[in-house]
C-alpha cells in the first residue's frame, strides 16, 4: 500500500496554490508546434506504457489529436472531451516525445515507469485488528445512546462529532465519495448509506459501473472500507458511528488490484470527473497519485500528470464538488525551500532527489481549490508521521497517532473503523484524518446546501478551533530530538493551518 496516506499528502495555501496557477499558465506551449503526418512509421518495440494527452475541449481539437495519436503508435482507452484529457496506450518509445510536437497538444506525458501489467495511500504502519473477545470487552463500556464500538472512538468525541449526530448527523442528499482501493458496501455499518449509483471502477482511467465493480478485491484492500466508515458509518447499533452518519458515502476505485495498490493519473482523472457527473459533493482524497511523490513541472511526463489532474479536479469543483486530500505522513514541512524525495518513481526503481515543494507537486493535494489536511492524535498535537506548513495546510483533524495515547477501553491511539468482510481495525495515518474533514463538510452541506466548494472550505476553516503551535519544541515520538518547527500564528499556523475541524459548531 505504497501510498494510500501512509505516505503523505499537502494542502496548499494562498501562495503554493497561486505559484501552481501561475506555472500551469504557460503548460500549453506545445500548441504552436507543426502537427505529425499519418506517413510517420512508429516505432512499438517498447514496453507498454500508459500516457495522458491533455489538449483543448473543442471536438475538431480532439479527433485531430486523436488521429496523430494513432499515427504515432497510440491507442486511446478514452477522451474526456469536457477537460481535454485523452488517455493513451502506447508502446512507442518515442510516443511522448512525439505527441508533444502535435498542434493542440499542451502537454502529455507518460503517468509510469513501469509497463502496464494485467499506490498510494496515507495510513501509516499496518493495520490493528479488533479481535471478537476485545470488541465484547468495549461493547461492555458502551453507554446509552452509543454504538457498540464507540468508547474506543476517541477521534469523535474529539470534534464533537457524538454530540453533533443527535442534533442533525447529516443528510441523504449529500454522498462523499471515497476515490480509494475499492469500498465493501456490504459492511453492515455501510450498507444502510452506501449509494451503488455513484460508483464505480475507475481503474485503467474508464469508469467500470458494473454492480460490485467498486468493491476490494481482497481483505488486504481495506484502506476505502475504513475511510468510508469514518465518514458515514451508520448509527445503527451496530459497531461503530461515523462522522457524518446521515449522508450517504459512494465508492469509486482507483487503485491497481494488484499488491501494490498504486494509483495511477489516469484512474484519478477518471474519479474526479465521474463524481462530478454523477452529483457528488464532495470526494475523500486519502492518497497521492503514482509514481511521483512529488511531479516537478521541469519534467514533461510529470507536468503532464499535474496538468491533467488539475483540469479533472478543476471540472469537479465547478460541477459543485469540495475535493478533501491528505496531507502525507513523511513529516515533511511542506513550505520548505527543499526536500528529500528518495521514494520516486514508486513503480520501478526510485532514485533520491532533491525537490522544491513550491515547484514540485504533491498530487492532488497541493492542486488548486483542494483542502489539504493535517493529523493530530488524541492530545490535539500533530501526529508524529503527519507532513505540515504554514500557507499549505488549510485544516486539521484526528488522524491517529500510536505515542499519544487515549483513556479508552483499548488504550488504542489510532482510528477505530470499519474493515472489509464484517471487521474492524485500528490505523494512523493522515489517510484517516482526511475523512473527518469530508465527514464534516458533509454535515456543513447538509446546513448549507447551496454552499460552493470555496464556500464549504471556508466554513471549514471558520469553524475550526486552532490550538496554536505548541509552546514547546515539537518532539512527536518522544526521543527527545526535535522532530518539527512550527511557524505561524493562534489563527493559521503550519502546523493546523485554520484549526482543528469542529463537528458541532458546524451543525450548530
Amino acid at each position: 500500500m505504497a501510498h494510500l496516506r501512509s505516505r503523505r499528502r499537502l494542502a496548499l495555501a494562498v501562495p503554493v496554490v497561486l505559484s501552481l496557477t501561475a506555472s500551469l499558465g504557460f503548460l500549453p506551449g506545445a500548441a504552436s508546434a507543426a502537427p505529425l503526418t499519418a506517413s510517420a512509421t512508429p516505432s512499438a518495440d517498447g514496453p507498454s506504457l500508459a500516457y495522458v494527452v491533455n489538449t483543448g475541449t473543442d471536438h475538431r481539437t480532439i479527433e485531430s489529436v486523436e488521429k496523430a495519436i494513432t499515427a504515432a503508435g497510440g491507442t486511446v482507452v478514452i477522451a474526456y472531451e469536457k477537460i481535454g484529457v485523452i488517455v493513451v496506450h502506447s508502446a512507442n518509445p518515442d510516443f511522448g516525445k512525439r505527441i508533444r510536437a502535435v498542434r493542440g497538444v499542451q502537454s502529455a506525458g507518460a503517468t509510469r515507469t513501469a509497463p502496464l501489467t494485467a499506490a498510494g495511500t496515507t495510513d501509516e504502519g499496518a493495520a490493528q485488528m479488533l479481535s471478537a473477545a476485545e470488541a465484547a470487552k468495549v461493547s461492555r463500556t458502551a453507554a446509552a445512546g452509543e454504538e457498540p464500538l464507540e468508547a474506543d472512538q476517541w477521534d469523535l468525541r474529539a470534534i464533537g462529532a457524538d454530540k453533533a449526530a443527535k442534533t442533525n448527523p447529516g443528510s441523504k442528499n449529500v454522498t462523499v465519495a471515497v476515490i480509494d482501493v475499492g469500498v465493501d458496501d456490504t459492511h453492515p455499518d455501510i450498507a444502510p448509506n452506501f449509494s451503488p449509483s455513484q460508483s464505480a471502477n475507475c481503474v485503467g482511467g474508464k469508469p467500470d459501473t458494473t454492480y460490485g465493480a467498486w468493491r476490494p478485491v481482497d481483505a488486504d484492500h481495506y484502506h476505502g472500507t475504513h475511510v468510508a466508515g469514518e465518514i458515514a458509518a451508520a448509527r445503527n447499533g451496530i459497531g461503530v458511528a461515523g462522522v457524518a452518519p446521515g449522508v450517504k458515502v459512494s465508492g469509486i476505485t482507483v487503485a491497481e488490484p494488484d499488491a501494490s495498490q498504486l494509483f495511477y493519473p489516469e484512474s484519478v482523472v477518471c474519479a474526479f470527473v465521474f463524481a462530478a457527473d454523477h452529483g457528488v459533493e464532495i470526494t475523500n482524497n486519502s492518497y497521492y497519485v503514482d509514481p511521483w511523490l512529488y511531479n516537478c513541472l521541469d519534467d514533461p511526463d510529470q507536468r503532464a500528470i499535474v496538468d491533467a489532474v488539475n483540469r479533472a479536479q478543476l471540472y469537479a469543483q465547478k460541477k459543485g464538488t469540495l475535493n478533501v486530500a491528505a496531507a502525507g505522513n513523511s513529516n515533511d514541512d511542506l513550505d520548505s525551500n527543499a526536500l528529500a524525495d528518495a521514494s520516486s518513481p514508486d513503480d520501478s526503481t526510485p532514485a533520491t532527489r532533491t525537490v522544491d515543494p513550491h515547484k514540485c507537486f504533491d498530487v492532488p493535494t497541493q492542486l488548486p481549490g483542494v483542502v489539504t489536511v493535517a493529523s493530530t492524535g488524541v492530545t490535539g498535537a500533530k501526529s508524529y508521521f503527519s507532513s505540515y506548513g504554514k500557507g499549505v495546510i488549510d485544516v486539521a483533524a484526528p488522524g491517529g497517532d500510536k505515542y499519544q495515547i487515549p483513556d479508552t477501553p483499548s488504550k488504542n491511539g489510532r482510528i477505530l473503523s470499519t474493515m472489509p468482510n464484517n471487521q474492524y481495525g485500528f490505523l494512523q495515518g493522515t489517510s484517516m484524518a482526511t475523512p473527518h474533514v469530508a465527514g464534516v463538510a458533509a454535515l456543513l452541506k447538509s446546513k448549507y446546501p447551496w454552499a460552493s466548494p470555496a464556500q464549504l472550505q471556508a466554513l471549514l476553516k471558520a469553524e475550526a478551533d486552532n490550538p496554536g503551535c505548541p509552546t514547546a519544541p515539537y518532539d512527536g515520538n518522544g526521543d527527545g530530538v526535535v522532530d518539527a518547527t512550527c511557524v505561524g500564528g493562534k489563527h493559521v499556523n503550519g502546523f493546523y493551518g485554520a484549526g482543528i475541524v469542529n463537528a458541532l459548531r458546524a451543525v450548530k
